[in-house]
Parts: C-alpha cells; structure tokens; sequence
C-alpha cells in the first residue's frame, strides 16, 4: 500500500512538471534551458511512477472502468475535433429576429457592388468585439474589400507609421484616396467603405422657408386612432407649432454617402447648381414667382428634382410640372379596398409598375394624397411614366373634411410618376398641324426643325409628402421608396435598395384587407372548426 502511494505520488509530481512546462513555455518562452531541464525531469518522474504502478494502471483499464476511461477519452477527442473545425471554417447563427448580429441585405448588396477595391486597416483593443466582428463579416463578403487588424498597444510603431493614435479608428483605401472613420456601427462603416469607393460626394437640398419638413429635426407625431393623436387625410388639421420632421430620411441619405442641405430661395443668391437632387418636401404656402423661375432655370441646365405636394395646398409649381406633363390634381385619393389600417384616405400598394424605383418593394401607404394625371397632349421633348397607382376601387375626393364620391375619377389612379426631359429636336406646332391633316405620322417633315433650351433632368412627383416623414419613414417600403427615388434621380441606380439599418420598435402594419382576413380566420374560422370537430366527436361518443 505504501509502494503504490509512493507510487502515485510520483506519477502526480511528473505530471504536474510537465503541466508547470506548459506554464513556462507560455509565460516565459526566453526560459528554454529551465524548460528543457524541467520536461526530462517530469518525464522521467511519470515514466518511473507509471512502471512502478503498472498493475494498479492494469487493472483500472480492465473491466467496467476501462470502458468508461476510454469512453470519456473519445468523447474529449470528439469534442477537441468540432472545436478545431470550428476555429477552421467557422459557421455563424444568428437567431435574433431583427438580424442584430448579421448584415443587413442592404450592406452585403452595396458590398456586392464594390466596383474599385477598398483596403481597410481596422486599429481595436480587446474590448472592441462586436466592431471586429463587423468587418470580418464584410471581409467575407466580397474580394474587393481587405479588411487588417492592428493593436495599437501592440505595434505603437505602425500605428504611429500611419498617424493613429487611438483604438477604434478605420483607416480606409482605395485607388490613392484615404480616409479615417471612428464610428462602431454597422452603418458607419458601410458609410465609409461607399463614400472611399465611389471618391465624390453628391448633395441633396432640401427646400426650405415654406413649411416644409425639417431634414434636420427629429420630430415625429403620434397618429393613432381617435382624439389621442392627428390625422393627415379626410379631415386633416395642419399642426402650426410644430412640422414634421423628416431627419429619418436625411439619415438615410448621409448613410448612403449624399450630402444634405437646407437651401432657402427666399433670400436670394442662393444657388442650386451644385445640388445633384432638389427635394420640395411638402410646401405649406405658394412658391413666389422668383422661387418657380429659380426652380425652372435648374432644371433647364440638368438639375434633377423631387417633388412631394400634399392634397388641397396649392404650392405654385404646377407650370414647373406642366413641362414634364404632369397635372397636380385638386383632390384627395379614397381607397376603401386597400387602404392602411383603417384609414381609407391611407391608400396602400403592393402592386406597382415596372421601374428602378419599385423594383423589390414592399408594401408602401401614403397618409392623405391626391393623384396626379398627364397632360392632355404629350409635351415635346419629355416622357411620364406613371410609378404607383391605388386599387381600382379607389376614387378621387374633393372635400378634405368628408368623402365623397366623384365619378370623374375612379381608380386607378396614379399616386407617382417619374418625368424625363431630354434635348433632341422638337418639330414646329405648324408642321406637326399639317402631317396630322395629311394623316401622315411617320412622314418626314421638310420644314426646319427647332432645338430644345434645356439639358437632360429628371423629375420624381408624388401626391404627398408624410409617407417620408420621422413618424412613416421607417415602416415598410415608405423609407426605401424616397431613398430609392432620390437614387434614381441622382443617377446612382448602384444604390438602389440600399437602405441603413434601423431598429424601431416591431410591429406589424397591415392593409385593412388583411385585418379583416385575420380577425375571420382567427375569430371565426378557426372557433368554427374547433366547435364542429367537437360536436362530432360528442356525436360519435354518444
């Protein structure tokens, strides 16, 4: 007995050398000769105690314990191989239902669409997890983007060599140009990454001095059923002492790599040249004849212009929109088969035509608008094509107190168009007058043709301008259908689909057809099912 303990105790001390080896190796990796010395030590200690308690180790692997000893050997082995092939080829879950610890779809599209390559060199510290985590997911993503990893307290040399002085900071390439960003999130990066690759900035203006929302305020408002909240359809009150922000959709366009501004014509001087898009966000007063003339004179020299005019407010711009054929009609669109909620001056629409703008959108609404139609002959040089209508269940109405029916307009009925204007040769109104007497309308005309004054520019025109707002933006389609318009007018087709991340509060928004269609599935159709299986079993006991 006191030979086996001595024993044991042998084999326990060589064992613990070899563990304190490891340590050493470790800690202390300059301690080669003490580490050299001490594994032939541990080794000759276990090997000596093992020979002395050979029976002892003899009989424990035989019988019932051996089984056991070497189940549990196989099952580590198996454990210690899934955590090697994990470390190997990783695989990642995220189970959390708003995708907190994935990439959006939008950014692995943009990533996708990465035309120049783009080097990043990520400084972090340990703390820093989630924002490594980040870029090791774009890094996958494409081969256009390289994402390295430095720790400043680690290599101080290179992070000095690059001129960094702090922990989280993004050193971002591509093709000669450099930048630095600071930001953790997932939109941050994206951000940068756009803004590096695609090199130029271009600004959206915001008009301003008319009542219109605010790109850089975060008011919203509560809409809900009732005296709790306000309406913006049938029965509508302007709310005076405040406007409705629209920061969420300016948010949205800085994440995209735009620049926005407010620009105010009023004062004069200002100057619309370098705006890419001009957004006029729903004006609550007319435009004076100097703002239109400022406005007409962009976009004759190629400026690009989205226009969102709410129902019974007249903003002045019609001439404007007369060129690009387009009518602003004095209305307010009631949609009593596919509406938001229960708010039938809330048309909802799923269904669109085929454009950029609407390709993979969901569900849009827009909280009070009118429609739109084209002028009665096409306008020379420019072409409409209608975007989104309502059902054909829909009408126009002429009162914004209470609805009531007009039989002149019934649906469809187009909620927004995109206009094009381009310079090509327009035939004098004389010889188009003489080849329509003729009955000619493929002859060519001899007499002499007429050049158009103005340069090609888009033009978007929706009936209503809350569907944009702080307190919309972010439910369904409404804040990628702005962001996607204003991409389409800036000519960053690139971009279209591409959205920022937001995380608001879930819910679910349905039309009033899909209300009805769960309160008859869930409080009839289903009891009814349940109390017929019941009386037949009843039945059939009996």
């Amino acid at each position: 007995m006191d030979r086996s303990f001595r024993s044991g105790l042998t084999l326990i001390g060589g064992i613990a050398v070899l563990a304190l080896v490891f340590t050493l190796r470790a800690l202390k990796p300059d301690t080669l000769l003490l580490q050299s010395v001490l594994a032939v030590l541990g080794v000759l200690l276990a090997a000596w105690g093992g020979y002395r308690m050979r029976d002892e180790l003899v009989g424990i692997v035989q019988g019932r314990r051996g089984e056991i000893a070497l189940f549990t050997m196989g099952a580590v082995a198996v454990l210690c191989v899934l955590g090697y092939l994990s470390m190997r080829y990783p695989v990642r879950v995220d189970m959390t239902s708003a995708g907190r610890y994935s990439l959006s779809p939008q950014t692995t599209q943009m990533l996708h669409r990465l035309e120049r390559p783009v080097r990043v060199t990520f400084f972090h510290d340990p703390a820093m997890r989630e924002t490594v985590e980040l870029y090791k997911l774009m890094d996958s993503e494409t081969d256009m983007l390289t994402v390295q990893f430095i720790d400043p307290m680690l290599n101080p040399a290179q992070a000095r060599l690059l001129g960094v002085e702090y922990a989280g900071t993004a050193l971002m390439e591509s093709e000669g140009r450099r930048m630095r960003i600071h930001g953790p999130t997932e939109t941050d990066i994206a951000n940068g990454i756009l803004r590096i690759s695609q090199g130029q900035q271009q600004k959206v203006c915001f008009l301003d001095g008319h009542g219109e929302a605010d790109p850089f305020s975060l008011e919203s408002h509560d809409h809900t059923e009732g005296d709790a909240g306000h309406s913006h359809g049938i029965g509508q009150k302007l709310v005076q002492h405040e406007r409705h922000g629209i920061a969420k959709a300016r948010h949205g366009l800085e994440a995209l790599n735009y620049v926005v501004e407010k620009v105010a014509l009023l004062k004069g001087g200002a100057d619309l040249t370098p705006c890419a898009v001009l957004v006029v966000a729903g004006p609550k007063v007319p435009l004076l004849a100097s703002e239109i003339q400022a406005i007409d004179r962009y976009l004759k020299g190629g400026g690009n212009a989205l226009f969102m005019l709410d129902p019974f407010v007249d903003s002045g711009l019609q001439p404007v929109l007369l060129k690009y054929g387009v009518v602003l009609d004095d209305n307010m669109v009631i949609d009593e088969a596919s509406h938001f909620w229960t708010d039938v001056s809330a048309p909802a629409v799923t269904d669109y035509n085929r454009h950029e703008v609407t390709q993979e959108l969901p569900l849009t609404f827009f909280p009070g608008v009118r429609s739109l139609s084209p002028t009665p002959e096409r306008v020379p040089g420019s072409s409409v094509r209608p975007l989104i209508n309502s059902s054909k269940q829909s009408f126009g109405g002429r009162s914004p107190e209470r609805v009531d029916f007009d039989q002149a307009q019934t649906g469809p009925l187009t909620l927004m168009v995109a206009g094009n204007r381009r310079p090509e040769f327009v035939e004098p109104a004389q010889a188009v007058l003489e080849r329509r007497l003729r009955g000619d309308d493929t002859a060519a005309v001899q007499e002499p043709e007429v050049k158009a004054d103005f340069k090609p520019s888009r033009v978007a025109v929706v009936g209503d301008s809350d569907f944009a707002t702080n307190s919309f933006f972010h439910i369904m389609g409404n804040g990628r259908l702005f962001l996607n318009t204003v991409n389409y007018l800036a000519a960053q087709e690139n971009l279209i689909g591409f959205s920022p991340r937001t995380y608001d509060q879930p819910r679910v928004n349905l039309t009033n057809t899909q209300m009805k269609g769960t309160v008859f599935l869930s409080v009839i159709l289903i009891p009814a099912l349940l109390a017929l299986v019941g009386t037949i079993v009843w039945l059939r006991q009996r």
